[in-house]
């Protein structure tokens, strides 16, 4: 099958459809809804009802927090949700004035008057929808998350620092730092109405998430947010009636935008930064409303979803409390969720803050407190955002009354709450672990400090310094034992290490024996070209230099060389390494960890080769091939050239590495642990499969991994040679014997006899040895051989998995095997390689030894050579009056009794 599989994208092409007469439908699928028409589900209309609770407050007090009309903090929610949400990427994504924008807005209005922020606000809306045409939405989220969050979390603690002085009865300053330096004097002049108003919004949203009981899930019913502005109303209205409130000038007086004055180059720079920020939160909320109307099509609980959606986006949060399915909790299951088009969005959000600037509005952003809300609410579409700013501009023409009974105290404390919040310590623990702290607390530093677009400039020239460093930073350590030099270079070797890495090598003695142990994923022309030069220079002198990597891996070669590269167990059929046998090898970096350069002299392996490395976890460089098309490329080998193309890139890639080793094992003699007996398939790869090197198995292969009886009629001496040989001259400590999957012998066994009568062939001759497996199979009186968790796939299968135990069996009966046995030297084991899955499986140890009645393979797991080598229970079990016939331990993936299995590493 291609490696490149098409993939399916989000939105069918309408030319692909088929039209509507044809009477064609499209499998598991809906009705498609009529076109034209705006459907409201009951969900949808419950959640809008949730989030406009929400928004009401959380409008107000941001603009309270930016010191901007109150009003235009309701028009940019309503026109929020009725534009962004019917023209958006992202059905549930609710927009309006973010706390992301309070300290650009903020300072706008400080600098440039109301009017002007205004027509701010069209210029980023405008140019929002430039780059939402150029598809750079995308582009966007490229920005190192460490200074997106600390330029977040840089607004977060200029919101909390400015509403501070709100929650204290006062005005805030022109920015975070005379905020801080004025809360002395603040605190000095303190009133308790408003900071005891303040405390009791904080106490409320705080609490009203963690009622208990059936009280507490009626109760979350309410948002929060909701919860603390109308408590702190009707305690104001009855301990504080003179304290400060919101104020809602008539709509007569509202201010629309002017022209804007003042230079140009800074109203630009003040477009640039109100785009960069709105776009940034717009869209990395939408990337998280995505995740988590997943979770919610998937039915993965979510403990704090508004937690997870505050972590991805970074705007911080309020607990909204809503239920989490509402009054729809009964409907059918959610469709599963379409990724948004995150270039529409971005389009929609310049629309929006477009129309909000020319009506007297704040400036739109999507926001994680009203999309969290929204999607917890059980909303299933984008008739909850619209409908959330159709309340929001009922509210704005009906409930003038009763917004301006809501103390401005509470509003600074429901927004410094925000603005705490969004300095996500979950981010923090994130950078610290990907070592980007110095990124985010640059960034937060530069923001708190000198503004919103000065910080972000701070944060990239911060990560920009990291990277540098971190590429720069080579440390080069020099020990000796034994006469042996071990160097050690742990970083990457550019050319700004060389001065340092040809300096310390210089020190080595010309004549000695070196260990170089490269720890890095990257190096140069220059680095390489200095160590080659350095160890050719050693070779002359006749000192030998060995290179590894760490725990003798290698380091990573260009590229080219990749691509180029047959690994030792690819297929001669997929070489494409033999393609264009005029070509020369050439020298690359690879070589450092393979093998030597050409021409260098120098032996590049290593003194002692690992248990667990073998030749062919180490692949040499090869050329790199021409173009398959090409009218120059050479005919693919075929036949015996294949083998002498296979001979040649062994001599020239492998023999290098295993030169050495296999040189001590010629001077030692064999030492195999091992007897491994298996089928002479041509899929079965032992070594592969077993990760074991020269030196490691005694293998047998024969035509069905048999083992035949040792008696004279039927015996053969082929086999029971090698095993007398391995019992008593190579003293190894087990024999394995390993079937297969889709085995020839066995189909054969299954498959039409020859005709009595017949002349049996070779073949035949030597499948009798099998006819027993064939007979334990259909007997009663042993247990179905199976695979732990499932039953075989076929009669075939079933045969392979038999054939293992019977083998053994047979195993036993040699009187080499048996003494060994009695003497408690040696084990069995029974292993069976499913080849389509690449999956090893082991007989259980009570089975291997011939004392269990249960025949179960339990699978190889990547992590069992760390866990104990002597327990896993597995089961017996039988019916009862029914003592001859063995069932299967258990149910498919349910195993359960006693019994010992044995993971041993073959």
């Amino acid at each position: 099958m291609s490696a490149c599989v098409p993939t399916r994208h989000d939105r069918t092409s309408r030319g692909s459809r088929p039209p509507r007469a044809s009477g064609i439908k499209r499998p598991h699928s809906p009705p498609p809804p009529r076109r034209g028409r705006f459907r409201i589900a009951g969900a949808d209309l419950s959640a809008s009802i949730t989030v406009f609770l929400l928004a009401v407050p959380m409008s107000l007090g941001l603009a309270v927090a930016m010191d901007a009309p109150l009003e235009a903090g309701l028009i940019s929610a309503a026109i929020g949700g009725i534009v962004a949400g019917l023209l958006g990427g992202t059905p549930l994504q609710v927009s309006g004035p973010s706390a992301g924008l309070t300290v650009v807005t903020a300072e706008l209005i400080q600098t440039y008057g109301w009017r002007t922020t205004c027509a701010i606000t069209i210029g980023a809306g405008l140019l929002q929808i430039l780059l939402g045409s150029l598809r750079a939405a995308r582009s966007a989220l490229a920005v190192s998350p460490a200074i997106v969050h600390g330029a977040l979390a840089g607004i977060g603690v200029a919101i909390a620092l400015a509403q501070l002085h709100i929650v204290l009865g006062g005005s805030p300053q022109s920015s975070a730092v005379a905020n801080a330096l004025a809360l002395p004097d603040q605190l000095g002049r303190v009133s308790p109405a408003a900071p005891l108003i303040g405390l009791l919004t904080i106490t409320v949203l705080i609490l009203w998430p963690r009622i208990p009981g059936r009280i507490g899930r009626v109760a979350r019913r309410i948002p929060a947010a909701l919860a603390a502005v109308v408590t702190a109303t009707a305690v104001a209205a009855i301990t504080a009636p003179g304290i400060a409130r919101v104020d809602l000038p008539s709509w007569r007086s509202h201010a629309l935008p002017e022209m804007p004055h003042g230079p140009v180059l800074a109203l630009a720079t003040a477009v640039f930064t109100m785009m960069l920020v709105a776009s940034l939160e717009s869209l990395l909320a939408a990337v998280a409303v995505d995740k988590l109307s997943a979770d919610r099509a998937g039915e993965q609980p979510a403990a704090r979803p508004e937690a997870d959606l505050t972590s991805a986006s970074a705007s911080g949060s309020v607990s909204t409390s809503t239920p989490a399915r509402g009054p729809a909790s009964s409907s059918p299951p959610d469709p599963p969720a379409r990724r948004s088009d995150l270039d529409r969005e971005l389009r929609a959000q310049g629309i929006a803050n477009a129309l909000s600037g020319l009506v007297g509005g704040l400036a739109v952003s999507g926001g994680a407190v009203r999309s969290s809300a929204n999607v917890r609410a059980g909303a299933t579409g984008r008739a909850s955002t619209v409908l959330h700013g159709v309340w929001v501009v009922l509210a704005a023409g009906l409930l003038v009354s009763v917004l301006e009974r809501i103390p401005l105290a509470a509003l600074g404390a429901l927004v410094m709450m925000v603005g705490i919040q969004m300095v996500s310590f979950a981010h923090i623990r994130n950078v610290h672990r990907h070592r980007e702290f110095p990124v985010y607390g640059a960034t937060i530093t530069g923001v708190v400090l000198f503004g919103v677009l000065k910080g972000v400039v701070i944060g990239i020239a911060a990560a920009v310094a990291v990277s540098l460093h971190r590429l720069a930073r080579t440390r080069i350590t020099v020990t000796e034992h034994g006469g042996q030099h071990l160097v050690v270079v742990r970083g990457q070797l550019t050319f700004l290490a060389v001065p340092r890495l040809s300096r310390t090598l210089g020190q080595l003695p010309q004549d000695g024996d070196a260990v170089v142990e490269l720890d890095g994923f990257f190096m140069d022309h220059a680095a390489y070209e200095a160590i080659q030069d350095w160890s050719t220079a050693q070779a002359a002198h006749g000192g030998r230099v060995v290179f590894t990597g760490r725990s003798g891996g290698r380091i990573a070669e260009p590229a080219s060389a990749a691509h180029s590269c047959c690994r030792p167990w690819t297929p001669w059929r997929n070489h494409h390494c033999h393609d264009r046998p005029e070509q020369t090898p050439e020298t690359h970096h690879g070589h450092l960890g393979t093998g030597p350069a050409p021409g260098s002299g120098s032996s590049y392996i290593k003194d002692r080769v690992p248990d667990n490395d073998t030749s062919h976890d180490a692949p040499g460089v090869h050329s790199t091939p021409g173009s398959t098309g090409s009218p120059t490329a050479t005919p693919r080998r075929t036949g015996g050239n294949r083998l002498v193309s296979g001979l040649s890139s062994f001599q020239r890639n492998t023999a290098p590495l295993v030169r050495e080793e296999l040189a001590r094992l010629a001077r030692e003699g064999q030492r195999p642990s091992q007897l491994f007996i298996t089928c002479a398939d041509s899929r079965l790869v032992t070594s592969m499969i077993t990760a074991s090197g020269p030196g490691d198995l005694f293998t047998v292969r024969n035509i069905g991994n048999l083992v035949p009886p040792p008696d004279t009629e039927s015996g053969d001496d082929s086999v029971g040679a090698a095993i007398e040989y391995a019992m008593d001259v190579l003293k190894v400590e087990s024999i394995t014997v390993c079937g297969h999957s889709g085995c020839g012998a066995m189909q054969a066994l299954l498959g039409t006899k020859p005709a009595p009568g017949t002349p049996l062939t070779s073949l035949w001759r030597w499948l009798r040895h099998g006819l027993p497996s064939l007979e334990r199979m259909a007997s009663r009186h042993h247990a179905w051989a199976r695979i732990s968790g499932r039953l075989p796939a076929d009669a075939v299968e079933q045969l392979c998995l038999t054939n293992v135990v019977q083998q053994l069996d047979h195993l036993r009966a040699h009187e080499s095997v048996a003494r060994r046995l009695a003497e408690g030297t040696l084990q069995l084991h029974g292993m069976y390689f499913h080849v389509g899955e690449a999956q090893a499986y082991l007989l259980t140890e009570g089975a291997s030894a011939g004392l269990a009645l249960d025949e179960v393979f339990d699978r190889v797991d990547p992590g069992d050579a760390h866990a104990s080598a002597d327990s896993h229970a597995l089961a017996v079990s039988r019916s009862p009056g029914d003592a001859d016939t063995p069932r299967p331990a258990a149910a498919p993936g349910n195993p359960s009794g006693s019994g010992e299995l044995e993971r041993t590493g073959v």
